[in-house]
């Protein structure tokens, strides 16, 4: 099973950004990469969706806009650029990966979270 290990989180003041990292133990050409976030109290949310290859993307419609998505293969990586940062966007962000749903990410299947291997984590603080 593929594991995910997430960095690039920290304390951020409104309006900063930060690129997420979600590196992965092994070959991603085949897995769709999602990126999901949980706040203090608050419900699971999807963030983003990128296919396998790449040329597949979808956001949460409260990050639309504001962060981008994308993927390395060749480095086994996934990043999320997360631009004009918002103090609810506070949380802990988590990637996940599974193998040959591209179609997850073509529709709203992904929001789901049905994913075979999660990462543990890491923190993104917003606040003046």
């Amino acid at each position: 099973q593929l594991q995910l290990v997430e960095s690039g989180g920290g304390l951020v003041q409104p309006g900063g950004s930060l690129r997420l990292s979600c590196a992965a133990s092994g070959f991603i050409d085949s897995y769709v990469i999602g990126w999901f976030r949980q706040a203090p109290g608050k419900e699971r949310e999807g963030v983003s969706c990128i296919s396998s290859s790449g040329g597949i993307t979808n956001y949460g419609d409260s990050v639309k806009g504001r962060f981008t998505i994308s993927r390395d293969n060749a480095k086994n990586t996934v990043y999320l650029q997360v631009n004009g940062l918002k103090p609810e966007d506070t949380a802990v962000y988590y990637c996940a990966a599974e193998s040959g749903v591209d179609f997850y990410c073509s529709g709203d299947v992904w929001r789901k979270g049905d994913f075979a291997s999660w990462g543990q984590g890491t923190q993104v603080t917003v606040s003046s």
